[in-house]
């Protein structure tokens, strides 16, 4: 689509032995095409907003000897691609079309180290690249459930936009006024049509593609007055955009639509969009879709639809990447749409999180994972032939993002250096280092149980060093603000998990030693009652951090505050005091237990939490959800084979109930999809009889599951699990035990569909029984 070629010559004066850019001149042929003028124009930008130094840009070059950057055509070579060559004085950057040159000035931008009235090369450069993947793009949804992008401008999408572009990103996907949000937000700058033409315009002026994430919700499109309405309501906003290359249609969340609907559906859109759009496409995925409609969606797709152009893999749909790829025709490319914004109950969540950062930090903290990301990209991205566009919420993703672009261009790069270039570009030089290695502290904080991760507090000591001498410029920051805000939350969540978990230790010490129930109880409570919550400092740090983040960059970290919609949806500043551990279900049992009328009924009550974990003789307890304390499950291929854990037990965790719960219950083991979550015993007495205890947290959707003993005792019939959570015992059939050993399989039904977390179970006792 973009035919032009253009060369750019940069021939800078070396003062030292790093290039000197400092009084460089641009000299710019009235040639150049609209998007290659912008890439010019964000070259002298981003250096003057750096460095307060404005490199003028002349139609000639300047007198012998001063530098200069020339911009001349070039030759054709690999789509987007370009040449980054110094020697001597000069850097020439060669593209190979109008991408080209804007991803050739990204690069240099990496490179430059931009200091306040200073501009130089430090090192050396000859580089001739083009990108692996054809596609690399994000998706910017403005509409009130992200938790940043409602508050943005105009302007302050050009420049997320232009920073996307630095690191490779050549597509950005909108979503429509219509979605499952609210239709307004009290944030919003402007309506969602008009921000939504204007975020068109700018791809359209960069020369990037533009994509629409269009959710079909109506509820029935076999209905003809349904389907024509939805036409009308499309072919609007295809009129109105600028500038659409592909539609992109979920088969679910939102909308819930047979498949066969849908590509009825899907088909006269395809002709409604290219009345407006003659060259864009039409891609659709089987989201949601539960065991029989992914059977149809396959019918379907080997009729070889000629109005579709390709097929996307993302959140909640039942197939891995791999196994889609094959069961596809290999006419249709498929795309990559993985979640990069969402730490739990999503695509790739947090390997084994520790439940104190589920329960405080939620589903869309400020998440830098760039070794996760990099793991993701690198098993499932080779299976999606064209590339990837992402999903995203928000700004809290921003460190994911360049990655995802980084490798797509490049699957070898060093991880390491990529975040090196982030830093140097976003942060600063003299922080590149110190920064990259910042980044990957905050990955490592959420690596293993948060009671026992020193690294955390050394890495709060990191930062705070950084904090210490950053400049006013740096201060104000929002990336620099978004990394102190997540140091500074982890910090004081482990300060406080330490003090609470060590003053329940000591309320279980009472419970033991003291004499009387009525006065082991009210011992007991004293010590889970803090006076004065621990890390007290750390907490005030981070509630200043966060206003800084919504004045830079309309970061919604709570919702009475900052105008978030819900605690879930980034905003963890309202969750930062939330229990992390058992005592509000302690105390509330406290209460219970008072309440009961004679010594002995007390005295068992509290041995009832005294041995909790305890299965008895020849018993067995597994808590599911705790990654060290579950010996007897079944954990499949694990996260670096199976990051999307299509063939692996995954831990999960569960809302916040009106009645206190147990840690043990927020967590648990999940199966996704029609796999099946399995323990399995040895040593078993061939003579004793045995029964199962079991607990069911799980998320806010109940679903059907069964229990079965070595795949052919059914334990239990297909049930929901009740919302109250509490033990609930079954017995093992003496047959399934008589070989010593025992297997039990919690199954879903297959009639299941959605988000696909089918199985969930928290806590498991076997029982000797006699």
């Amino acid at each position: 689509m973009l035919q032009s070629r253009v060369f750019i010559l940069l021939s800078i004066a070396c003062l030292a032995s790093a290039a000197d850019f400092t009084h460089a001149t641009v000299v710019a042929p009235s040639s150049l095409s609209g998007p290659e003028r912008k890439a010019v124009a964000l070259l002298v930008d981003a250096v003057r907003e750096r460095t307060r130094i404005t490199w003028p840009v002349a139609a000639s070059d300047p007198a012998p000897g001063s530098p200069v950057i020339r911009i001349r055509r070039m030759p054709a070579g690999p789509p987007e691609g370009y040449q980054l060559r110094s020697s001597g004085s000069s850097i020439e950057i060669g593209g190979n079309d109008e991408r080209g040159v804007l991803f050739g000035v990204g690069a240099l931008l990496r490179a430059l180290e931009m200091r306040r009235d200073s501009v130089a090369l430090p090192r050396p450069l000859d580089i001739r690249t083009a990108p692996k993947y054809a596609l690399r793009g994000h998706q910017l949804g403005y509409r009130p459930k992200t938790n940043s992008y409602d508050g943005w401008t105009v302007p302050m999408w050009e420049s997320y936009i232009r920073d996307l572009a630095v690191f490779g990103a050549n597509a950005i996907e909108l979503i429509p006024p219509r979605s499952d949000d609210a239709a307004d937000s009290p944030l919003f700058p402007l309506p969602p049509m008009p921000m939504m033409i204007e975020m068109s315009r700018l791809a359209q002026e960069y020369g990037l593609q533009c994509w629409i994430w269009y959710p079909a919700m109506d509820p029935d499109y076999a209905n003809p007055a349904t389907v024509e309405a939805a036409l009308k309501e499309w072919g609007e906003v295809f009129r109105q955009i600028p500038r659409i290359d592909a539609v992109f249609v979920p088969g679910g969340d939102p909308g819930h639509t047979e498949p066969k609907v849908l590509f009825a559906l899907l088909e006269k859109q395809t002709a409604n969009l290219r009345k407006y759009h003659p060259k864009a496409t039409m891609w659709v995925s089987p989201q949601g879709f539960n065991a029989a409609w992914m059977e149809q969606f396959f019918g379907l797709m080997d009729q070889h639809p000629s109005w579709l152009s390709g097929i996307v893999f993302g959140p909640q749909v039942r197939v891995n990447l791999p196994d889609l790829r094959r069961r596809i025709p290999k006419q249709y490319p498929i795309r990559f749409y993985p979640d990069i914004t969402h730490s739990t109950n999503a695509e790739f969540t947090v390997n084994d999180w520790d439940v104190a950062y589920a329960q405080t930090e939620e589903r869309e903290v400020i998440n830098p994972r760039p070794l996760d990301e990099a793991q993701i990209f690198r098993v499932l991205q080779p299976f999606a032939d064209v590339g990837f566009l992402s999903y995203s919420e928000g700004c809290n993703d921003d460190v994911n993002k360049a990655v995802w672009s980084a490798l797509a261009w490049n699957p070898e790069a060093d991880v390491t250096e990529v975040l090196r270039d982030y830093a140097r570009y976003f942060i600063g030089p003299d922080m590149a280092d110190g920064f990259a290695h910042g980044l990957l502290a905050l990955e490592r904080n959420w690596r293993g149980p948060l009671l026992g991760n020193s690294s955390v507090d050394v890495t709060l000591a990191q930062f705070q060093d950084m904090e210490r001498r950053a400049t006013p410029q740096q201060k104000l920051n929002w990336r620099f603000q978004q990394a102190l805000y997540r140091a500074y939350y982890d910090a004081y969540l482990r300060a406080r998990l330490t003090d609470e978990t060590a003053r329940e230790r000591r309320a279980f010490d009472r419970l033991r030693r003291t004499g009387s129930t009525l006065s082991a109880l009210a011992a007991g409570e004293s010590e889970l009652t803090a006076e004065q919550p621990a890390g007290a400092p750390l907490r005030a740090r981070v509630f200043e951090l966060a206003e800084a983040l919504f004045q830079s960059v309309r970061m919604q970290l709570s919702v009475p505050r900052y105008f978030a919609i819900d605690p879930g949806r980034g905003a963890n500043l309202d969750l930062i005091d939330r229990p992390i551990t058992d005592a509000p279900w302690l105390l509330s049992r406290f209460t219970a237990i008072r309440a009961l009328d004679n010594e002995p009924a007390r005295r068992a009550a509290i041995d009832d939490i005294l041995n909790w974990t305890d299965p008895g003789p020849g018993g067995f307890y597994d808590d599911l959800g705790d990654p060290a304390n579950r010996p007897h499950l079944l954990p499949g291929e694990g996260f670096e084979k199976d990051p999307a854990f299509f063939h692996s037990i995954r831990t999960g965790f569960g809302g916040r109930r009106n009645t206190p719960w147990r840690i043990s219950w927020y967590r648990h083991a999940e199966a996704l999809y029609g796999n099946t979550l399995q323990l399995h015993y040895t040593g078993l007495d061939p003579a004793a009889h045995y029964k199962v205890r079991f607990t069911q947290g799980g998320d806010s959707t109940p679903r059907l599951t069964r229990l079965v003993a070595n795949g052919k005792f059914e334990v239990y019939p297909f049930r929901k699990r009740e919302s109250d959570v509490k033990p609930i015992e079954f017995d093992i059939p003496a047959e399934a035990t008589a070989g010593g050993t025992l297997t039990l399989e919690w199954q879903p039904h297959p009639d299941e569909s959605g988000n696909g977390r089918f199985v969930q179970v928290s806590e498991v006792w076997l029982l000797r029984v006699k």
